[in-house]
C-alpha cells in the first residue's frame, strides 16, 4: 500500500465481513423468534424444559455469531462478533450441563449474557455509524438486550416460569431487530 492509498476505515471492513454474512445474522433473528414462539407456545413448561430451550437458543445463537466473526475475510477486528458467540456458547454449555441449576441463578445467567450482548452490540454499532444509515436498529436491539438483563437483575423473585413470557417477548423483539439488520446488510452484499 503507498501512500496515495488508504486503508478502508475500520468500519468499512467491518461492514463488508458482516454484509457478506448477513445471513448469519438472519438465522440468529430467525431462532430468536423461534425460541420466543415456544415460550408462548408452552407455557406450562417445567424449568428443567426451560433450561433446556434457553441453553439449546444461547448455544445456537453464540456459534452463529461466531461463525460470522469467523468467516469474515477482511483483517478487520471481529472482536465483538467473537465475543458475542463466546458468551452465548459458555451460557448455552453451562445450562445444558447443569440442569438443576435453580430459578433465581438461571436468570442471572440470562441476564448477564444479555447485557453482555447488548453492550457488544452496541459498541460494534458505534463502529459502523459512519458506514450505514439507520445503525439504530443494531443500537435498538443491544439497549433492549441490556435493558431486559437489567430488568431480571432487579426482579430475581419473579422466578423462571413468571419471567418466561418476557423471555419471550425479548426473544421475539431481538429477532425481529437481528433480522432486519440481516436485509440491511443484504443490501451491502449485492
Amino acid at each position: 500500500m503507498t501512500m496515495s492509498q488508504s486503508a478502508p476505515p475500520f468500519g468499512g471492513l467491518m461492514l463488508q465481513g458482516l454484509a457478506r454474512n448477513w445471513w448469519l445474522i438472519l438465522l440468529r433473528g430467525i431462532c430468536a423468534i423461534v425460541f420466543g414462539v415456544f415460550t408462548f407456545a408452552w407455557p406450562g413448561v417445567t424449568l428443567v424444559t426451560l433450561v433446556l430451550f434457553y441453553g439449546a437458543y444461547a448455544l445456537v445463537d453464540g456459534v452463529f455469531a461466531l461463525l460470522a466473526a469467523i468467516m469474515g475475510r477482511q483483517p478487520a477486528p471481529r472482536w465483538w462478533l467473537a465475543l458475542i458467540g463466546v458468551f452465548g456458547i459458555a451460557v448455552g454449555l453451562l445450562t445444558w450441563l447443569m440442569p438443576g441449576l435453580t430459578a433465581l441463578v438461571l436468570l442471572y445467567y440470562i441476564a448477564f449474557w444479555a447485557i453482555a450482548t447488548g453492550v457488544t452490540q452496541i459498541a460494534g454499532a458505534i463502529r459502523l455509524r459512519k458506514e450505514i444509515d439507520n445503525e439504530w436498529i443494531l443500537i435498538a436491539s443491544g439497549i433492549i438486550s441490556v435493558l431486559f438483563g437489567l430488568i431480571l437483575i432487579a426482579q430475581p423473585g419473579a422466578g423462571a416460569l413468571s419471567v418466561l413470557f418476557v423471555i419471550g417477548v425479548y426473544a421475539i423483539i431481538h429477532g425481529i431487530a437481528l433480522i432486519a439488520l440481516a436485509f440491511r446488510l443484504r443490501r451491502f452484499s449485492l
